[in-house]
């Protein structure tokens, strides 16, 4: 419906609030008149969103946007008022103000904008797809250019060298493949970047190595994922990118055989260097960077070896106790066969004194990335650590850096965007975290709670001994601990019969283990102080109890601040830390403090999470309310929709969300914040202690 000036004038007196601000709307309104019906409703949105932010850049988009609209379409209108209100959130008004009115500059970047994809925007999904290729698991971040360090995959923050933004990501998409194809197929090996500087011209030396590898590794891709290397080459297509001389085709053709590896590449190098054109790079083949990938080598293989052996430390350690046998000297091999119906693409099998065990995925993913570095397991690998040569923990201590990325607002400080409902968009870097410890409190407050709850904690020790790894016998197997007679019987009578035998004549025992990782999120605002802290407190002690028995992995932490400058996270347990004294003292030092704000501290955790390789990742909330801070700005729906919106990122990353609260409204708000199914409500606060662990049975059996 159109509407006349007379109509939008009480329209922007509401949003831009002229009785307080006396902006005079009638201008605007003459304005916004001569528009259709479309561009109308378009422009008045984006003033109240606008407004919502702040009311003087509302009142001046009002007054430009009819202007704007000869020169830009919807789509690139709001990308410019998003840039002008990221603008506001991280450096105030005036820069906003600014970058509304330099339309100029915003022209020139257009394209960028509108057909780009941002790295923020698809990080997510790019992580699940280089989450599901085989090898290595890898990080993804950041950065000006495409490269890969083996660990983590760096990209540039905007792809637009396309006009559509669905081609753009393909571009992104092709990036990933081809910097997780170095990782996966042995493009980086100790010693890639002495071998370069060996050359005469190191820097050609490298461009050169870069291109054949290009081959060797497009080959392999196309094998392995067609239909992802047939978007690769309708991008190549795209950038009309020229064939590569008949020289150069000849030269290279060995690469593209099934078995070529690097080798085949090192061997080339000296005869490809000596050709005068070489081929143009790719559009997605990024960058190699052997001093970065050496930097990393350097802290992987030690760290590695000393995990592989303490693992087979443990493996003989459990080998003998199944045996009943005693063993000084334990003799390790481990057998590597390809095989393609598997997800890693090998087959491999650890023996011990010619038995084989089974070792666990966490083992196996350490073989595989051994083998991506040294294309096989060392010898000196396969010799158990000693009685006191290796403590694990030196090994899983990280520097912050190590995990985070981003900007820091100071030292040991995080930055986390907030979504506005009312924009449809984040703010920018907005909310402060600060992660501490608990202070310890070292009382009577554990041993009581299992004293006062010692009935309750014999029934739940009997229901979670249920739920631990339990062994089955796999029958029909390659290789095993006892014949399969059933097996053996088919097998002789095909034998006698004339027809084709079948080997798997073998049953072995395999472990079915509790993959899981979970993230206990507990209130700490000062809603919680009295009955709520002690039912949280005297909760956390009957889990810990109950997961220790169980052997899931498991973290605490706690939740509280004032204002989204002052957003607290405090560290109760951390997953590789043991249920000790230490933990039980801060168990018992859990005090209420201010305010809850829930969308940082959902953002904080999911980071910490996505850590974790476990199989089930779960995040579990104890809350006694809403989301609420001491500015009114997060009250009601905006909270609401902030947290939703977090849970929704860490549902990207296969963080599965549960909330458990004593508000007795929560009906009203969690069914929109966490789904229908994925809350409880607890009406009797002394009840909590009761009912959690109940319901962290069913959430890990369901």
């Amino acid at each position: 419906m159109h509407l006349t000036a007379e109509q939008i004038i009480p329209i922007l007196d509401t949003c831009l609030q002229a009785e307080y601000f006396f902006h005079d709307t009638a201008k605007p309104a003459r304005l916004l008149e001569t528009l259709d019906d479309e561009d109308q409703a378009f422009i008045i949105d984006w003033v109240r969103r606008i407004a919502s932010t702040n009311i003087e850049l509302g009142f001046r988009f009002a007054n430009m946007a009819p202007q704007v609209l000869a020169r830009m379409d919807h789509a690139l209108i709001e990308g410019w008022v998003l840039q002008a209100v990221g603008e506001y959130d991280c450096s105030g008004l005036r820069p906003a103000l600014a970058a509304l009115e330099d339309i100029d500059l915003f022209m020139s970047q257009g394209r960028e904008r509108t057909a780009g994809c941002l790295f923020e925007d698809q990080v997510g999904v790019l992580s699940h797809f280089v989450q599901g290729l085989s090898g290595r698991g890898l990080k993804l971040a950041q950065a000006r250019f495409s490269y890969t360090d083996s660990e983590t995959i760096f990209l540039p923050g905007v792809i637009a060298h396309l006009s559509e933004r669905r081609k753009n990501f393909q571009l992104y998409k092709a990036n990933v493949a081809h910097l997780w194809a170095q990782t996966r197929f042995g493009t980086f090996w100790p010693g890639l970047a002495t071998l370069i500087a060996g050359y005469p011209d190191p820097k050609r030396a490298l461009t050169t190595f870069h291109a054949l590898e290009v081959v060797r590794l497009d080959a392999r891709i196309n094998r392995e994922l067609p239909g992802l290397y047939r978007e690769m080459r309708m991008l190549r297509r795209a950038f009309n990118e020229p064939k590569p001389a008949e020289e150069w085709r000849n030269l290279t053709e060995p690469l593209t055989s099934s078995d070529a590896t690097v080798w085949d590449s090192v061997a080339l190098l000296p005869r490809a260097s000596g050709i005068s054109f070489l081929p143009a790079p790719t559009c997605y083949q990024g960058r190699l960077d052997p001093i970065a990938v050496d930097e990393i080598l350097e802290k992987r293989i030690p760290r590695e070896k000393a995990l592989f052996r303490y693992s087979l430390k443990e493996l003989a350690e459990e080998a003998n106790q199944e045996q009943h046998e005693t063993q000084n000297a334990p003799s390790f091999d481990v057998r590597i066969q390809p095989d393609d119906s598997l997800p890693e693409g090998l087959c491999i099998e650890i023996t011990l004194d010619d038995r084989p065990v089974a070792p666990p995925d966490n083992v196996n993913k350490l073989i595989t990335s051994i083998i991506q570095d040294f294309g096989e397991i060392p010898d000196e690998y396969l010799v158990p650590t000693g009685p006191g040569e290796y403590n694990p923990r030196d090994f899983a201590e990280r520097n912050s850096d190590d995990v985070w990325s981003g900007s820091y607002h100071e030292e040991g400080a995080f930055i986390y965007n907030e979504w506005d409902y009312r924009r449809r968009h984040y703010r920018k870097n907005w909310c402060v975290v600060r992660e501490t410890g608990v202070t310890p409190i070292y009382d009577d407050f554990v041993p009581r709670t299992l004293d006062k709850y010692s009935r309750l904690l014999i029934g739940i020790r009997k229901t979670f001994e249920a739920l631990r790894d339990t062994d089955h016998r796999l029958k029909r197997q390659s290789f095993g601990d006892s014949v399969d007679i059933d097996a053996f019987v088919e097998a002789w009578s095909d034998a006698h019969t004339g027809r084709e035998t079948d080997d798997r004549l073998f049953t072995r025992i395999h472990k079915e283990e509790r993959d899981i990782a979970v993230m206990f999120m507990v209130d700490m605002s000062g809603s919680t102080k009295g009955w709520v802290n002690e039912a949280e407190r005297e909760s956390l002690v009957l889990l810990a109890e109950a997961l220790e028995l169980l052997g899931d992995r498991y973290a605490i932490y706690g939740f509280t601040g004032m204002s989204r400058k002052r957003c607290d996270i405090f560290r109760i347990k951390e997953f590789q830390e043991p249920y000790g004294r230490e933990v039980k003292a801060r168990i018992s030092g859990i005090l209420p403090g201010d305010y809850t704000r829930m969308g940082p501290a959902i953002r904080h955790l999911t980071e910490k999470l996505k850590e974790s390789d476990a199989r089930t990742k779960l995040l579990i909330t104890l809350s006694d309310g809403r989301p609420e801070d001491y500015h009114r700005d997060y009250e009601g729906v905006y909270g609401i929709e902030d947290t939703r919106q977090a849970l929704l990122e860490a549902h990207r990353y296969g963080i599965h969300a549960f909330c458990i609260t004593i508000d007795e409204e929560g009906a009203d708000y969690l069914p929109r914040m966490y789904g229908v199914a994925n809350y409880v409500v607890i009406h009797e606060v002394r009840k909590l202690p009761q009912k959690v662990a109940g319901i962290y049975r069913k959430l890990t059996t369901r």
